[in-house]
């Protein structure tokens, strides 16, 4: 394992983390599901006690993930493992069968206690609004509790978990008003919208937590028109046949590199985000102790002029492909 720096912090982290919403099972907000799935708990902690024995030092979760439940494990698992780095979100709420949010001041100084007694620790390493809007950000009772929960003590590092299609205005808001971290924002083949970010987060130091990395397995090339989701899986209503048709087109020529670099397509998807220095770590989803091995290994470094490739035909033919995968959610 490989590790960087997190932004301008103290923290050392390995450059694949540990993505913990799948293990959060399969929970409902009323019709709508905001898992993946029913998960067993005991796949789950052997999933993580793999990722330690692979070198993974930071695992990161949100209050948000199985209603508590993805949090709960890690406490249970790692909780007395203080030198493991451990990420939480805040701001997504369930309230009378619906999904909400809620930024204020008095919510996230009561939840982020929720989570440090869910997680069996006394200070949450990195502490992250989870996807907060740009008026939330100027109302300005997040930024007021994330500061007090920081110079209490309660977290070490604050920043903010970035919009998946629309992340630069709340990027710039930090970076204007020089608060925060770091951030955590999508990047991966298709979706390359943050890549105007990355310099300015490593110029201005914040630290670089990409999600998403293998767009919900679509990455992975194992899925066609056949697959089918059970109805408390999030990608029931994502990944379409459409999307998945289309997609599998679309990337033909990236997947060629797979030959030339004798990898899978896991391998490339994870490598050609590695090849950004600014990034500091990968948190690809993980449930079981097989996929920690599949997320681990085989990593390479990536030719600059594959790189480019990949990134001409991000502001080109994956245009439209990323429009079609907007509409779903």
């Amino acid at each position: 394992m490989q590790y960087r720096k997190f932004g301008s912090t103290d923290l050392l982290i390995s450059e694949i983390g540990f993505g913990a919403w799948a293990i959060g099972g399969g929970a409902m907000i009323g019709n709508t599901p905001i898992g993946w799935g029913d998960a067993d708990d005991a796949v789950s902690v052997k999933a993580i006690h793999a990722a330690l024995d692979a070198g993974i030092n930071f695992f990161d979760t949100a209050d948000i993930y199985g209603l508590g439940h993805s949090e709960e494990i890690l406490g249970k698992t790692i909780g007395h493992k203080k030198e493991m780095i451990v990420a939480t979100k805040v701001g997504n709420v369930s309230r009378n069968e619906q999904f909400s949010v809620d930024y204020s001041k008095e919510y996230i100084l009561k939840a982020c206690n929720a989570s440090l007694k869910k997680l069996k620790r006394n200070v949450i390493d990195y502490y992250q609004l989870h996807s907060a809007r740009i008026v939330h950000l100027q109302n300005g009772e997040c930024v007021d509790a994330m500061q007090q929960l920081q110079q209490q003590g309660k977290i070490r590092y604050w920043g903010i978990s970035l919009n998946t299609f629309d992340p630069l205005p709340e990027a710039d808001f930090f970076i204007d008003k020089k608060i925060g971290n770091g951030f955590q924002l999508v990047l991966n083949l298709l979706n390359q919208k943050t890549l105007p970010l990355l310099k300015q987060t490593s110029e201005n130091g914040y630290s670089v937590i990409v999600r998403m990395a293998l767009q919900f397995g679509l990455l992975t090339g194992k899925f066609d028109r056949g697959v089918n989701f059970s109805a408390n899986d999030h990608r029931k209503n994502r990944l379409t046949k459409d999307v998945i048709d289309v997609s599998n087109n679309a990337l033909t020529p990236v997947w060629a590199l797979c030959k030339k670099y004798n990898c899978s397509k896991t391998q490339l998807a994870l490598s050609y985000i590695l090849s950004y220095p600014e990034v500091s770590t990968i948190i690809a989803g993980i449930r079981t102790a097989g996929q920690v091995q599949l997320n681990t290994t085989g990593l390479f470094q990536l030719d600059n002029d594959d790189r480019s490739m990949i990134e001409r035909l991000g502001a080109t033919d994956f245009v439209q492909l990323m429009d079609l995968i907007q509409k779903q959610g």
